[in-house]
């Protein structure tokens, strides 16, 4: 299945101050991610070409990076995933940046087609929605926090992990 998905935010900033925030991404300090809420990003070579990682079941290695301006992540997992993701930062204006993020994508089998139907779909645009909302708060004292559907909630309680 051919699979194209945008998010795409309009934010009152610079390029060069949201290239900032991208430069800590998948560090200890990660100005991208929502890693109280999600899985953080771990890449064994930090922001570099051929660095490889993920976050959750999702896995992958930097092809194409740009600092402050553009990264792209070639998936290696789950099984049937084939294709990339990438974060892209445009500049609307001098104090208009557009942050986004695109997953170009094709998925092989039956397996890997339903798990992102079913699951990975939802999980995905609000993980990115989340990441949007922090990334617009770091510049703002209005909080930005968007409420998770209600199939978002169930598929995070059903994947939680069990305690020992």
């Amino acid at each position: 299945m051919k699979i194209i998905n945008m998010h795409k935010r309009s934010i009152q900033q610079s390029k060069l101050r949201i290239g900032e925030l991208l430069r800590t991404l998948s560090s200890k300090n990660d100005l991208m991610l929502a890693t109280d809420k999600w899985s953080p990003m771990i890449l064994d070579k930090g922001l570099a070409i051929g660095s490889k990682g993920g976050h959750g079941p999702m896995k992958y290695v930097i092809e194409k990076y740009e600092p402050d301006e553009f990264i792209q992540f070639t998936f290696t997992g789950p099984q049937g995933f084939r294709g990339f993701h990438t974060f892209e930062i445009t500049a609307l204006d001098d104090n208009v940046s557009e942050l986004k993020h695109t997953i170009e994508m094709t998925t092989t089998g039956l397996a890997a087609t339903l798990q992102w139907l079913i699951a990975i779909r939802w999980l995905h645009d609000a993980y990115i929605e989340d990441a949007f909302d922090k990334v617009e708060s770091h510049f703002t004292t209005e909080r930005k926090k968007r409420n998770w559907s209600i199939w978002v909630k169930l598929l995070r309680k059903a994947f939680k992990p069990k305690p020992n």
